[in-house]
Protein backbone atom coordinates (compact mmCIF):
# COMPACT_ATOMS: atom_id res chain seq x y z
CA UNK A 1 0.00 0.00 0.00
CA UNK A 2 1.28 3.38 -1.41
CA UNK A 3 -1.18 5.52 0.40
CA UNK A 4 0.61 8.07 2.34
CA UNK A 5 -0.07 7.61 5.86
CA UNK A 6 -2.33 10.70 6.32
CA UNK A 7 -4.61 8.82 4.12
CA UNK A 8 -5.22 6.06 6.03
CA UNK A 9 -6.52 5.28 9.93
CA UNK A 10 -2.96 5.53 11.28
CA UNK A 11 -3.26 8.75 12.74
CA UNK A 12 -6.65 8.46 14.62
CA UNK A 13 -5.77 5.05 16.22
CA UNK A 14 -2.50 5.97 17.37
CA UNK A 15 -4.21 9.39 19.20
CA UNK A 16 -6.93 6.89 20.76
CA UNK A 17 -4.23 4.63 21.77
CA UNK A 18 -2.22 7.36 23.75
CA UNK A 19 -5.87 8.52 24.78
CA UNK A 20 -6.35 5.43 26.82
CA UNK A 21 -3.54 5.36 27.86
CA UNK A 22 -3.39 8.83 29.71
CA UNK A 23 -7.17 7.93 31.02
CA UNK A 24 -5.88 4.88 32.40
CA UNK A 25 -2.72 6.43 34.58
CA UNK A 26 -5.14 9.02 35.55
CA UNK A 27 -7.53 6.60 36.82
CA UNK A 28 -4.94 4.22 38.80
CA UNK A 29 -2.38 6.76 39.54
CA UNK A 30 1.00 7.20 38.85
CA UNK A 31 2.78 4.82 41.46
CA UNK A 32 0.81 1.89 40.07
CA UNK A 33 1.05 0.21 36.62
CA UNK A 34 -1.90 -0.49 34.33
CA UNK A 35 -2.70 -3.12 32.13
CA UNK A 36 -2.57 -0.93 28.78
CA UNK A 37 0.78 0.40 29.40
CA UNK A 38 2.19 -3.43 30.59
CA UNK A 39 0.78 -4.70 27.08
CA UNK A 40 2.41 -1.53 25.28
CA UNK A 41 5.86 -2.65 27.14
CA UNK A 42 5.69 -5.89 26.95
CA UNK A 43 4.72 -6.73 23.40
CA UNK A 44 7.25 -3.68 21.93
CA UNK A 45 4.87 -1.44 19.99
CA UNK A 46 7.36 1.44 20.30
CA UNK A 47 10.16 -0.81 18.72
CA UNK A 48 7.69 -1.46 16.59
CA UNK A 49 6.05 2.03 15.96
CA UNK A 50 9.58 2.98 15.48
CA UNK A 51 10.63 0.50 12.77
CA UNK A 52 8.09 1.29 10.75
CA UNK A 53 8.64 5.11 10.60
CA UNK A 54 12.56 4.55 10.00
CA UNK A 55 11.08 2.46 7.16
CA UNK A 56 8.59 5.23 5.85
CA UNK A 57 6.06 2.56 5.96
CA UNK A 58 3.61 3.70 4.59
CA UNK A 59 4.99 7.13 3.37
CA UNK A 60 4.82 10.09 5.88
CA UNK A 61 5.10 7.26 8.96
CA UNK A 62 7.97 8.89 10.92
CA UNK A 63 6.14 12.42 11.39
CA UNK A 64 3.23 10.32 12.76
CA UNK A 65 5.64 8.31 15.16
CA UNK A 66 7.58 11.31 16.49
CA UNK A 67 4.38 13.10 17.14
CA UNK A 68 3.24 10.23 19.21
CA UNK A 69 6.32 10.00 20.48
CA UNK A 70 6.19 13.92 21.92
CA UNK A 71 2.81 13.58 23.49
CA UNK A 72 3.52 10.13 25.34
CA UNK A 73 6.25 11.21 26.75
CA UNK A 74 4.62 15.05 27.49
CA UNK A 75 1.65 13.58 28.58
CA UNK A 76 2.26 10.64 30.79
CA UNK A 77 3.75 10.92 34.60
CA UNK A 78 5.47 7.72 34.89
CA UNK A 79 9.65 7.94 34.27
CA UNK A 80 9.27 5.59 31.18
CA UNK A 81 12.61 6.90 29.75
CA UNK A 82 14.15 4.79 32.40
CA UNK A 83 12.36 1.67 31.04
CA UNK A 84 14.15 -0.74 28.36
CA UNK A 85 10.80 -0.75 26.22
CA UNK A 86 11.41 2.62 26.15
CA UNK A 87 14.72 4.53 25.44
CA UNK A 88 15.27 2.04 23.42
CA UNK A 89 12.86 3.49 20.56
CA UNK A 90 13.67 6.63 21.92
CA UNK A 91 17.20 6.57 20.93
CA UNK A 92 16.19 5.14 17.48
CA UNK A 93 14.00 8.02 16.72
CA UNK A 94 17.25 10.24 18.01
CA UNK A 95 19.22 8.94 15.13
CA UNK A 96 16.78 9.78 12.51
CA UNK A 97 16.51 13.46 13.44
CA UNK A 98 18.52 15.91 11.61
CA UNK A 99 19.17 14.15 9.03
CA UNK A 100 20.55 15.68 5.50
CA UNK A 101 17.20 16.72 3.37
CA UNK A 102 14.80 15.84 6.46
CA UNK A 103 10.98 17.51 5.53
CA UNK A 104 10.18 16.73 9.20
CA UNK A 105 12.40 19.33 11.45
CA UNK A 106 9.11 20.79 13.62
CA UNK A 107 8.24 17.55 14.80
CA UNK A 108 12.28 16.33 15.42
CA UNK A 109 12.81 19.56 17.16
CA UNK A 110 9.81 19.13 19.41
CA UNK A 111 10.30 15.54 19.81
CA UNK A 112 13.82 16.50 21.11
CA UNK A 113 12.28 19.29 23.45
CA UNK A 114 10.33 17.29 25.16
CA UNK A 115 13.01 14.11 25.46
CA UNK A 116 15.40 17.24 27.30
CA UNK A 117 12.21 17.71 29.80
CA UNK A 118 11.97 14.82 30.61
CA UNK A 119 15.56 14.59 31.37
CA UNK A 120 15.81 18.29 32.87
CA UNK A 121 12.27 15.86 35.31
CA UNK A 122 13.65 12.68 36.14
CA UNK A 123 18.17 13.35 35.65
CA UNK A 124 19.37 9.74 36.24
CA UNK A 125 17.66 9.33 32.32
CA UNK A 126 20.01 11.32 31.14
CA UNK A 127 22.64 8.25 30.58
CA UNK A 128 19.51 5.99 29.03
CA UNK A 129 19.02 9.32 26.03
CA UNK A 130 22.92 9.75 25.74
CA UNK A 131 23.64 6.16 25.33
CA UNK A 132 26.41 6.07 27.45
CA UNK A 133 25.35 2.87 29.31
CA UNK A 134 28.76 1.33 29.71
CA UNK A 135 27.90 -0.15 33.52
CA UNK A 136 26.53 -4.05 33.55
CA UNK A 137 24.85 -2.82 36.80
CA UNK A 138 22.91 0.34 35.38
CA UNK A 139 20.06 -2.23 33.71
CA UNK A 140 16.70 -1.17 34.94
CA UNK A 141 16.14 0.02 38.34
CA UNK A 142 14.48 -1.80 40.86
CA UNK A 143 11.79 0.67 41.24
CA UNK A 144 10.74 -0.35 37.67
CA UNK A 145 11.10 -3.59 38.57
CA UNK A 146 9.07 -3.95 41.25
CA UNK A 147 6.91 -1.70 39.18
CA UNK A 148 6.61 -4.46 36.43
CA UNK A 149 6.95 -7.85 37.91
CA UNK A 150 3.45 -9.01 36.46
CA UNK A 151 5.44 -8.39 32.84
CA UNK A 152 6.70 -11.07 30.82
CA UNK A 153 9.87 -12.58 31.07
CA UNK A 154 11.03 -11.47 27.83
CA UNK A 155 11.12 -7.76 28.97
CA UNK A 156 12.51 -7.99 32.63
CA UNK A 157 15.55 -10.35 31.08
CA UNK A 158 16.11 -8.16 28.04
CA UNK A 159 19.72 -7.02 27.86
CA UNK A 160 20.10 -3.42 28.02
CA UNK A 161 21.92 -2.82 24.78
CA UNK A 162 23.04 -4.56 21.55
CA UNK A 163 26.44 -5.84 21.18
CA UNK A 164 27.53 -3.64 19.10
CA UNK A 165 26.54 -0.54 21.24
CA UNK A 166 27.33 -2.38 24.12
CA UNK A 167 30.99 -3.02 22.78
CA UNK A 168 31.36 0.86 21.15
CA UNK A 169 30.32 2.14 24.90
CA UNK A 170 32.86 0.35 26.42
CA UNK A 171 36.06 0.74 24.39
CA UNK A 172 35.14 4.44 24.03
CA UNK A 173 33.92 6.33 26.62
CA UNK A 174 33.01 9.26 24.75
CA UNK A 175 29.55 9.30 23.11
CA UNK A 176 29.55 9.42 19.26
CA UNK A 177 28.70 12.36 17.28
CA UNK A 178 25.47 11.06 16.02
CA UNK A 179 23.78 11.30 19.18
CA UNK A 180 21.39 13.59 20.73
CA UNK A 181 23.92 16.86 20.87
CA UNK A 182 25.09 16.59 17.43
CA UNK A 183 21.19 16.17 16.29
CA UNK A 184 20.22 19.52 18.52
CA UNK A 185 22.97 21.22 17.20
CA UNK A 186 22.27 19.97 13.35
CA UNK A 187 18.58 21.79 13.94
CA UNK A 188 20.56 25.30 15.36
CA UNK A 189 20.96 26.19 11.64
CA UNK A 190 17.85 25.25 10.75
CA UNK A 191 16.46 28.11 8.42
CA UNK A 192 13.07 27.90 10.47
CA UNK A 193 13.13 30.32 13.51
CA UNK A 194 10.78 27.76 15.83
CA UNK A 195 12.95 24.76 15.31
CA UNK A 196 15.99 26.86 16.11
CA UNK A 197 14.27 28.15 19.32
CA UNK A 198 13.68 24.60 20.39
CA UNK A 199 16.79 23.01 19.84
CA UNK A 200 18.49 26.01 21.78
CA UNK A 201 15.79 25.18 24.58
CA UNK A 202 17.10 21.75 24.64
CA UNK A 203 20.69 22.83 24.88
CA UNK A 204 20.12 25.01 27.50
CA UNK A 205 17.97 22.01 29.34
CA UNK A 206 20.51 19.98 29.49
CA UNK A 207 22.97 22.22 30.10
CA UNK A 208 21.90 23.08 33.42
CA UNK A 209 21.30 20.18 35.19
CA UNK A 210 22.66 20.63 38.00
CA UNK A 211 21.11 17.24 40.56
CA UNK A 212 23.41 14.03 40.76
CA UNK A 213 25.87 13.78 38.53
CA UNK A 214 25.14 15.59 35.14
CA UNK A 215 27.40 17.92 35.14
CA UNK A 216 30.23 15.12 35.27
CA UNK A 217 28.51 12.89 32.50
CA UNK A 218 28.35 15.74 30.30
CA UNK A 219 31.85 17.20 30.90
CA UNK A 220 33.76 13.69 30.64
CA UNK A 221 31.31 11.34 28.73
CA UNK A 222 30.27 13.87 25.82
CA UNK A 223 31.79 16.40 22.95
CA UNK A 224 29.44 18.85 24.30
CA UNK A 225 31.87 21.26 25.08
CA UNK A 226 34.05 20.71 21.48
CA UNK A 227 30.60 20.74 19.58
CA UNK A 228 29.51 23.91 20.85
CA UNK A 229 33.04 25.71 20.29
CA UNK A 230 33.03 24.27 17.00
CA UNK A 231 30.11 25.61 15.98
CA UNK A 232 31.17 29.61 17.79
CA UNK A 233 34.74 28.58 15.41
CA UNK A 234 32.45 27.58 12.34
CA UNK A 235 30.26 31.27 12.73
CA UNK A 236 33.73 33.09 12.84
CA UNK A 237 35.21 31.45 9.96
CA UNK A 238 32.60 33.06 8.18
CA UNK A 239 33.47 37.02 9.42
CA UNK A 240 35.24 38.84 6.19
CA UNK A 241 37.84 39.98 8.33
CA UNK A 242 39.39 42.19 5.40
CA UNK A 243 36.68 44.17 4.93
CA UNK A 244 35.34 44.34 8.08
CA UNK A 245 35.56 48.32 10.17
CA UNK A 246 37.33 47.44 13.21
CA UNK A 247 35.53 50.54 14.98
CA UNK A 248 32.02 48.80 14.28
CA UNK A 249 33.63 45.38 15.61
CA UNK A 250 34.96 46.93 18.55
CA UNK A 251 31.82 48.77 19.42
CA UNK A 252 28.99 46.44 19.02
CA UNK A 253 26.20 46.06 20.81
CA UNK A 254 25.11 43.31 23.40
CA UNK A 255 23.30 40.79 20.74
CA UNK A 256 21.22 38.51 22.65
CA UNK A 257 20.69 35.03 21.62
CA UNK A 258 16.91 35.14 21.95
CA UNK A 259 16.46 37.84 19.92
CA UNK A 260 16.39 36.20 16.30
CA UNK A 261 13.78 34.60 16.93
CA UNK A 262 11.92 38.01 18.14
CA UNK A 263 8.79 39.12 15.78
CA UNK A 264 10.88 41.61 14.24
CA UNK A 265 14.06 39.37 14.01
CA UNK A 266 13.53 40.09 9.96
CA UNK A 267 14.11 43.47 10.81
CA UNK A 268 17.72 43.13 12.66
CA UNK A 269 18.45 41.57 9.25
CA UNK A 270 20.79 43.88 7.12
CA UNK A 271 21.46 44.44 3.70
CA UNK A 272 25.11 43.65 4.32
CA UNK A 273 26.00 39.92 4.52
CA UNK A 274 29.12 40.94 6.99
CA UNK A 275 26.68 42.49 9.49
CA UNK A 276 24.54 39.24 9.34
CA UNK A 277 27.41 37.08 10.14
CA UNK A 278 28.81 39.42 12.66
CA UNK A 279 25.21 38.90 13.93
CA UNK A 280 25.46 35.26 13.87
CA UNK A 281 28.48 35.13 15.48
CA UNK A 282 27.72 37.44 18.51
CA UNK A 283 24.32 35.55 18.87
CA UNK A 284 26.17 32.78 19.71
CA UNK A 285 28.75 34.22 21.76
CA UNK A 286 26.05 35.71 24.11
CA UNK A 287 24.17 31.84 23.91
CA UNK A 288 27.25 30.06 24.99
CA UNK A 289 28.06 32.91 27.57
CA UNK A 290 24.52 32.00 29.26
CA UNK A 291 24.34 28.89 28.97
CA UNK A 292 28.04 28.66 31.18
CA UNK A 293 26.35 30.60 33.87
CA UNK A 294 23.17 28.37 34.35
CA UNK A 295 25.47 25.37 33.76
CA UNK A 296 27.13 23.73 36.67
CA UNK A 297 30.81 24.68 37.36
CA UNK A 298 32.41 21.60 36.08
CA UNK A 299 30.45 21.93 32.44
CA UNK A 300 31.17 25.76 32.41
CA UNK A 301 34.75 25.04 33.23
CA UNK A 302 34.99 22.62 30.61
CA UNK A 303 33.23 24.60 28.01
CA UNK A 304 35.30 27.56 28.31
CA UNK A 305 38.48 25.26 28.22
CA UNK A 306 37.30 24.18 24.66
CA UNK A 307 36.35 27.95 23.93
CA UNK A 308 40.15 28.89 24.46
CA UNK A 309 41.30 25.80 22.81
CA UNK A 310 39.92 25.40 19.38
CA UNK A 311 39.02 29.74 19.07
CA UNK A 312 41.53 31.47 20.78
CA UNK A 313 44.77 29.50 21.15
CA UNK A 314 44.22 28.04 17.37
CA UNK A 315 42.77 30.83 15.51
CA UNK A 316 43.18 34.00 17.16
CA UNK A 317 46.27 33.73 18.45
CA UNK A 318 47.50 33.38 14.85
CA UNK A 319 46.03 36.38 13.63
CA UNK A 320 47.28 38.75 16.68
CA UNK A 321 50.80 37.89 15.08
CA UNK A 322 49.76 38.32 11.86
CA UNK A 323 51.79 40.84 9.46
CA UNK A 324 48.94 42.46 7.76
CA UNK A 325 47.68 45.40 10.00
CA UNK A 326 43.80 44.99 8.68
CA UNK A 327 43.77 41.38 10.14
CA UNK A 328 45.48 42.40 13.67
CA UNK A 329 43.31 45.58 13.64
CA UNK A 330 40.31 43.73 13.47
CA UNK A 331 41.01 40.59 15.80
CA UNK A 332 42.02 42.71 18.54
CA UNK A 333 38.80 45.15 18.06
CA UNK A 334 36.27 41.64 18.45
CA UNK A 335 38.85 40.99 21.39
CA UNK A 336 37.89 43.98 23.08
CA UNK A 337 34.13 43.38 21.91
CA UNK A 338 34.13 39.92 23.90
CA UNK A 339 35.60 40.99 26.73
CA UNK A 340 33.47 44.03 27.36
CA UNK A 341 30.39 41.69 26.53
CA UNK A 342 31.48 38.66 28.26
CA UNK A 343 29.43 37.61 31.53
CA UNK A 344 30.53 34.46 32.74
CA UNK A 345 33.16 33.71 34.80
CA UNK A 346 34.62 30.49 33.21
CA UNK A 347 34.40 32.09 29.80
CA UNK A 348 36.14 35.50 31.53
CA UNK A 349 38.46 33.76 33.00
CA UNK A 350 40.04 31.64 29.83
CA UNK A 351 39.95 35.28 28.07
CA UNK A 352 41.73 36.30 30.83
CA UNK A 353 44.32 33.45 31.07
CA UNK A 354 44.40 34.23 27.22
CA UNK A 355 45.59 37.46 27.05
CA UNK A 356 47.40 38.21 30.03
CA UNK A 357 48.91 34.94 30.99
CA UNK A 358 50.70 34.07 28.01
CA UNK A 359 54.26 35.88 28.17
CA UNK A 360 54.42 36.66 24.35
CA UNK A 361 50.63 37.89 24.00
CA UNK A 362 50.74 40.22 27.02
CA UNK A 363 54.09 41.73 26.05
CA UNK A 364 52.42 41.86 22.55
CA UNK A 365 49.73 43.46 23.62
CA UNK A 366 51.34 45.68 25.22
CA UNK A 367 53.78 47.06 23.37
CA UNK A 368 51.16 47.83 20.50
CA UNK A 369 50.05 50.61 23.07
CA UNK A 370 52.53 52.32 21.61
CA UNK A 371 52.79 50.97 17.91
CA UNK A 372 53.57 52.75 15.12
CA UNK A 373 50.02 52.87 13.27
CA UNK A 374 47.76 54.80 15.56
CA UNK A 375 44.48 52.56 14.55
CA UNK A 376 46.28 49.68 16.54
CA UNK A 377 47.63 51.64 19.15
CA UNK A 378 43.94 52.56 19.94
CA UNK A 379 42.28 49.55 19.72
CA UNK A 380 45.11 47.89 22.20
CA UNK A 381 44.55 50.54 24.78
CA UNK A 382 40.85 49.75 24.22
CA UNK A 383 41.41 46.18 24.73
CA UNK A 384 43.48 47.15 27.96
CA UNK A 385 40.55 49.37 29.20
CA UNK A 386 38.16 47.20 29.16
CA UNK A 387 39.97 44.28 30.84
CA UNK A 388 40.48 46.89 33.82
CA UNK A 389 36.48 46.73 34.01
CA UNK A 390 36.40 43.51 34.41
CA UNK A 391 36.18 42.41 38.06
CA UNK A 392 38.96 39.96 38.02
CA UNK A 393 42.26 39.72 40.01
CA UNK A 394 44.60 38.83 37.31
CA UNK A 395 43.71 41.30 35.50
CA UNK A 396 45.21 43.78 38.51
CA UNK A 397 47.81 41.83 39.20
CA UNK A 398 49.17 41.83 35.40
CA UNK A 399 48.16 45.37 34.33
CA UNK A 400 48.42 47.23 37.53
CA UNK A 401 50.22 45.82 40.94
CA UNK A 402 53.20 44.20 39.05
CA UNK A 403 53.92 47.33 37.52
CA UNK A 404 53.59 49.62 40.83
CA UNK A 405 55.75 46.60 42.62
CA UNK A 406 58.72 46.49 40.10
CA UNK A 407 58.49 50.48 39.89
CA UNK A 408 58.63 49.33 35.59
CA UNK A 409 56.19 52.89 35.30
CA UNK A 410 59.23 54.49 35.87
CA UNK A 411 61.07 55.47 32.51
CA UNK A 412 64.65 55.15 32.12
CA UNK A 413 66.77 57.60 32.75
CA UNK A 414 68.30 60.11 29.73
CA UNK A 415 71.81 61.43 29.79
CA UNK A 416 71.52 64.43 31.13
CA UNK A 417 69.21 63.21 33.68
CA UNK A 418 72.88 60.91 34.83
CA UNK A 419 74.69 63.67 35.15
CA UNK A 420 72.78 65.78 36.86
CA UNK A 421 72.16 63.06 39.30
CA UNK A 422 76.35 62.64 39.64
CA UNK A 423 76.06 66.28 40.34
CA UNK A 424 73.74 65.75 43.04
CA UNK A 425 76.14 62.76 44.56
CA UNK A 426 79.22 64.78 44.68
CA UNK A 427 77.31 67.61 46.60
CA UNK A 428 76.42 65.16 49.07
CA UNK A 429 79.85 63.88 48.93
CA UNK A 430 80.98 67.61 49.50
CA UNK A 431 78.43 67.73 52.48
CA UNK A 432 79.34 64.70 54.24
CA UNK A 433 83.36 66.52 54.49
CA UNK A 434 81.86 69.45 55.95
CA UNK A 435 83.99 70.30 59.47
CA UNK A 436 80.19 70.26 61.07
CA UNK A 437 79.97 66.42 60.06
CA UNK A 438 82.59 64.18 61.61
CA UNK A 439 82.57 60.46 61.54
CA UNK A 440 81.15 60.57 65.06
CA UNK A 441 78.17 62.70 63.79
CA UNK A 442 77.50 66.65 65.16
CA UNK A 443 80.50 68.26 66.60
CA UNK A 444 80.28 68.52 70.73
CA UNK A 445 79.53 72.03 72.49
CA UNK A 446 82.90 72.67 73.14
CA UNK A 447 83.57 72.91 69.78
CA UNK A 448 80.44 75.57 68.89
CA UNK A 449 81.33 79.03 68.98
CA UNK A 450 80.38 80.74 72.61
CA UNK A 451 77.13 81.90 73.10
CA UNK A 452 76.48 85.66 74.01
CA UNK A 453 75.98 87.30 77.39
CA UNK A 454 73.36 87.20 78.84
CA UNK A 455 70.88 91.00 78.74
CA UNK A 456 71.14 92.73 81.76
CA UNK A 457 68.69 92.59 84.56
CA UNK A 458 65.66 95.36 83.89
CA UNK A 459 66.21 98.32 85.87
CA UNK A 460 64.11 99.26 89.04
CA UNK A 461 62.69 102.39 90.80
CA UNK A 462 65.69 103.08 93.26
CA UNK A 463 68.54 102.38 90.62
CA UNK A 464 66.99 104.57 87.72
CA UNK A 465 66.65 107.54 90.34
CA UNK A 466 69.99 107.11 91.39
CA UNK A 467 72.36 106.08 88.60
CA UNK A 468 72.34 107.05 84.84
CA UNK A 469 71.66 103.98 82.22
CA UNK A 470 74.73 102.18 81.05
CA UNK A 471 75.79 103.70 77.59
CA UNK A 472 74.78 101.56 75.12
CA UNK A 473 77.41 99.79 73.18
CA UNK A 474 80.16 101.58 70.59
CA UNK A 475 78.02 101.58 67.08
CA UNK A 476 74.63 100.44 68.78
CA UNK A 477 71.63 103.46 69.49
CA UNK A 478 69.05 102.29 72.54
CA UNK A 479 65.31 102.10 71.96
CA UNK A 480 64.76 105.07 73.18
CA UNK A 481 66.83 106.96 71.18
CA UNK A 482 65.52 104.99 68.12
CA UNK A 483 61.97 105.69 68.96
CA UNK A 484 62.94 109.95 69.83
CA UNK A 485 64.22 110.12 66.39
Amino acid sequence: DSRPVRQTEIPWRLRQMLDILVYEEKQQGVEQTGSCIEYLLQHKLLETLCTLGKAQYPPGMVQQVLLFFSKLLSQMQKPLLELVSVYRPVQKLIRLCALPGSHTEKEEAQFLLVVCSRVKQDPHALRYVLEILDQPAAGTPASDQSQLSTQGSSYSTEPQLPSSQSDSSTSSPVQSESGLLSALLQLTKSQRSSVCLKAYESLLLLSGLRSGSSGEILCDRTQLGELLAGRLLELYSLLPLESLDPGEVQSWPHTPWSSQFSRCSSDLRSESAASDHMTNFFSWFDFLDHLMREAPEVLAVKLAQCVHQLWLLDVVQPQLQHTCEQVVLVSTSLLCAAVRLVQSSSLLDQLVHFLLRSHTLTHLLLQRCDHISDQISMASLSLVEELLQKPHRDILDVLVLSFLQSRSYLSPPAAGQDDRHAETDEDSDDLEEDPFFFSGGLLSDSQLLPLPPPPPPPPTLLSSSSSAPPPPPSGLESAADVVNR
